[in-house]
Parts: structure tokens; sequence; C-alpha cells
């Protein structure tokens, strides 16, 4: 009596010269007689075919996991479940005279038994074949779980994006009952350029504020210890409103610092030395700042250069990216950053919370975040327009967006404490710094795993579902940046070169937040990069003036 140990009853059946057949059980079958016991076999037949007879000897015919095309001379697999036509199959074998020897699979192909004794090494070696395939498969099981977990929250993401940003364009221009109708500010206006060798674009930055509809204000160059022609430029504007301001390089904390000691009026306005601001720019911006419990307007900064691709791409960022956010947070009262290229702010209120702080890299951030624990409330005013120029290689990006990360992260670590705290600060801590440590921090570290596990998913798997879950991401993407651009007034041809952003762009932004993330957890101190000008913010800037629109009470 022969006895299957693997539950299904497998031959493979090589034919000879001499018509004699070799029938090797591929599923454990043991030993000869004139019968097998078919009753143990527990695997289906899928195809049960008879058996024939050719010129090599008997032939039986294929099964599931085995070839119909398989040459019958190279041997067959046939496969019975608990039948009576297995018992009648193995039957009618076991009694072919042609057939004189019964063996296993592993022993036709030259493998030691099943049952063989191993040494030590071989049992580690299948040991850890194991476990690579256990570590293999829960690591598979679990990269689903995150590839579902951040489809799903930066689908979130964009959905709230929309909302609110629908919900903060409707805040602005349907009337509210009730809501006071603010008086319009006048005051007179201080305006700071923090500047270091910025001889290419600092004339342009000097006479765009002179130019400006607002009826009062004063410009403050610091020239912070330039090596070039930056300080002299300013002195040569033919303008009692400007004045120069000269020290040894000690940053562009120390160097705002510096202008607000000699600030004569009560509004501050700090402007980057690369920005040129629209006529109406400076008056819009400082409206919000009459309501008393607003201590600092974020203002709307638009790319000037954006001709060539990387241009585009940030062009897309600042609009779909940065803008779209910042209506957003105004909504939920959580604004993390007053951006240095354009920003509004009390001096009573900087000189509060001890001017501009030097520990971070990301002065802006550092200081927004002070005044929301100050108590003061931060908004945008999206009208108050003002060009700025971006770095033009991946040298700069990549400095200038390093140092933007690695910043922010420093400040949320300062300021991190303020999720315990109540009320305004409270408020603030809990939305936008838990905002930003979801999707600007955790959600790129795990993004280069991710998106590998999806182009795995693309290659290997299902390539027409993968390919359909990445369209229907990006169709969402395009809508969502669709409706940032009409906000801003912006044209929809931008759009054409957002598919190259996720496949190029959005990778370096990722491994922008890994460097930063690693340098903070070693400790590693960054300087402060300085990012070559050319002046272009001026020259290339779309001279369109911003939607006319009836100035906020909120």
């Amino acid at each position: 009596m022969a006895e299957s140990h693997a539950g299904a009853v497998g031959w493979t059946v090589r034919g000879d010269r001499a018509g004699r057949a070799a029938v090797m059980p591929g599923a454990g079958l043991r030993g000869t007689g004139p019968e097998v016991d078919a009753a143990k076999t527990r695997r289906p037949c899928t195809r049960p075919v008879p058996g024939s007879v050719n010129e090599s000897g008997p032939v039986l015919r294929g099964i599931d996991g085995d070839k119909v095309s398989r040459d019958p001379a190279h041997g067959q697999i046939r496969q019975f479940s608990q039948t009576e036509l297995a018992y009648d199959e193995t039957k009618r074998l076991l009694d072919d005279p042609r057939a004189d020897r019964f063996t296993t699979v592993t022993d036709a192909v030259g493998m030691p038994p099943a049952d063989t004794p191993v040494s030590t090494a071989e049992r580690w070696q299948g040991k850890a074949l194991n476990w690579t395939v256990l570590a293999g498969s829960t690591f598979t099981h679990l990269m689903t779980w995150v590839l579902g977990v951040a489809g799903a929250l930066g689908l979130l993401r964009l959905l709230s994006l929309t909302v609110f940003a629908r919900a903060h364009v409707r805040r602005l221009t349907r009337p509210r009952p009730g809501a006071p109708w603010l008086r319009e500010v006048d005051a007179p206006v201080t305006v700071l350029v923090p500047a270091y060798n910025e001889e290419a674009g600092i004339e342009s930055t000097v006479r765009s504020p002179l130019a400006s509809t607002h009826p009062y204000l004063e410009v403050v160059v610091i020239d912070d210890g330039s090596t070039d022609r930056t300080a002299d430029l300013a002195t040569w504007i033919d303008d009692l409103r400007v004045r120069v301001i000269r020290q040894p390089n000690s940053g562009k904390a120390a160097g705002l610092n510096t202008g607000l000691a000699h600030a004569s009026h009560d509004i501050v306005v700090m402007v980057d030395a690369d920005t040129v601001f629209e006529p109406d720019a400076l008056h819009r911006l400082v409206q919000p700042l009459a309501h008393p419990a607003v201590g600092a307007v974020s203002g709307n900064t638009k790319v000037g250069n954006r001709r060539g691709l990387l241009g585009r791409w940030q062009h897309l960022e600042y609009v779909f990216g940065f803008n779209l956010d910042r209506r957003m947070f105004e909504v939920l009262e959580c604004m993390p950053t007053v951006p240095g290229a354009i920003g509004a702010f009390r001096r009573d209120a900087l000189m509060g919370v001890g001017g501009v702080s030097e520990d971070t890299l990301a002065e802006d951030t550092d200081l927004t975040m002070a005044l929301w624990r100050a108590g003061y409330r931060v908004v945008y005013e999206e009208s108050a327009v003002a060009w700025t120029e971006v770095p033009t290689t991946l040298r700069q990006w990549w400095r200038q967006h390093y140092r933007w990360c690695y910043g922010t992260l420093q400040a949320m670590w300062k300021h991190r404490r303020a999720v315990v705290e109540v009320g305004a600060a409270g408020r603030f801590a809990r939305r936008g710094l838990s905002y930003l440590a979801v999707f600007q921090v955790v959600l790129p570290l795990l993004a280069p795993v991710v998106d590998l596990y999806a182009l795995y998913g693309a290659l290997f798997a299902d390539p027409v579902q993968a390919t359909g879950v990445w369209l229907a991401f990006l169709g969402v993407q395009l809508v969502c940046a669709g409706y940032a651009l009409r906000l801003d007034g912006e044209r929809l041809w931008a759009l054409w070169s957002m598919p190259l952003q996720l496949f190029v762009y959005r990778q370096l932004m990722y491994l922008v937040v890994i460097q930063s993330v690693v340098a903070l957890v070693l400790g590693t101190r960054l300087k402060w990069h300085r990012m070559q000008r050319s002046g272009t913010a001026a020259t290339q800037q779309l001279r369109r003036p911003a939607p006319e629109r009836q100035l906020s009470s909120r």
C-alpha cells in the first residue's frame, strides 16, 4: 500500500526507449503495490484526462500547474482529488506492466528525501529563508496599509484646502450681518529692507514702495556688511523718505532688529531685498491692522521669474502650496508663517515678543509663532501682491528649501509647548503645528518608500490598477491647482507642468525634508546660505493688477 504525505498525488511519467516508464509520485508517494489509497488525496482535480500511449510509453495529460503543451518525453504531473476517478486512474497506472518503479519527485531530480537530516548550517539557512519570506510578507501588508493611509491623507488635505479656500473667499466677498466696518488705515508705515550683497535688485525693491499709493511711509535699508554696491545704490536714490543704515555682517534677524530700533512709525512692513511691490500692495497689506487683535498680516507672494521648468514648478508651489495653505490657515486661525518677502506688523507687538529672534534659520516662522503665543491674531491679505525672485538652479533651490525646512523644524520644536496652552495660542499650536507635523514632516518622510512600493505594484502587480489610481490622484490635484490659480487670477496654462512636478519636484522636496530631519536629529548647525540674485523679479514680473476687491473688515 502506498501512502500520500502531502495531501495530493502527483506523478511525473518519463518514457524510455524500451517502452517502460518510471513514474514518480510528485507529492511524496512511497513504495509499490497494486493500488493507491486515493482517499488521502485532498487537492481537487482540475483537468482529469485519461492517459494515452505514444512511442515513448504511457502519458498522463496535464493538470493545474502543468502546461498542456509539455512534451510527454520530458515528464508529466497528475493530481487527483478524493473521487472515484482518482482511485481508478491510480489503480490503472499501478497495474501498468510497463511501469516498474515508483519514487518521489525529489529523488527523480537528484535531491535528498524530505526526511533526510540536515546540518546545523543548513537548518539555519532554512530558518533564515523562512524569516525572510515572513518579513517580506509583513512588509508588503504594512506598506499596503501605509499606502492607503498616505493616499487618504493626501486626498483629505487637497479637499480640505479647497473647502477652506472657498470659505475664505466667501468670508471676504459676502457681507456678514453684525460684522463691524473698520476704518481705513492711513497711518504712516516704516518699510524695513535688510540686504546683504543685493546690488542686482536693491534699487527696484526700494523704489517699489516709494511708488506706493499709501500716502505716508519711510524706507529703511539695513546694509548687513555687504561687499558690493548695495548700500551705495540705495543711498543714491534721491528721495528723502529713504534711509540707509550700515552695520557689520550679523545676519538677517539682527538687521531687522536694527531696523526696528530706527523705525519712526507704529506699523512696520518687512520686505526682502529681491521683492517688488505692486503699487497698491502696501496700502492693502496694512488694512487688516485696523482690528486691534491683529498683530501681523501676510501678503500674497508671487514668482516673478517663472520662465523655465524650475520657475514654473515654483510658481505652482507658491500658488497651490503657500497661498492656498494661507487661506486655510486664516479660516482655522493658525497661520504659521508671515513670509519675509511681504509682511506687516504692529511695532509694539514686535517689541513685546523681544523683536526678531536669532534662535532659528526661519526667523519669519519663529516670529509668527511668537506673536500667536503672545495673544495676537495673524491673517492673510491676498490682494496685497508682491513679486519675488526664486532660485534658477537646483543648487540654489536646494539651499533655500533646506534652510526653510530646517528653520521651520527648529521653530516647531521651540514652540512645542504651545500645544498645551489655552486660548488663541493653544488653538494655533494644536491646529497649525499638528498640520505641519503630519503633512510637512511625517508624510514626506514616508513618501519615498510609498512611491517605490507603488512603482513596484505598477511594474509587477497590477499595472492597470496602479496607473488608474495615479491618474485619479493627478486629476484631483489638477482640479485643486486650477482652483488655486483661478483664485489668484493666474492663467491655467501652468498646469501642463504639474505631471512632471509630481515625478521630479516632489521627490526633491521629500529629500530636502529627510535631510533636514536627519541634520536636526544629529545636531548639525546649518549656516545661512545666500542665493545669487539677478534682479529679474522686477523685469520679468507679470504686470497684471490684483483683482479689485472691497477691503475686508475681518
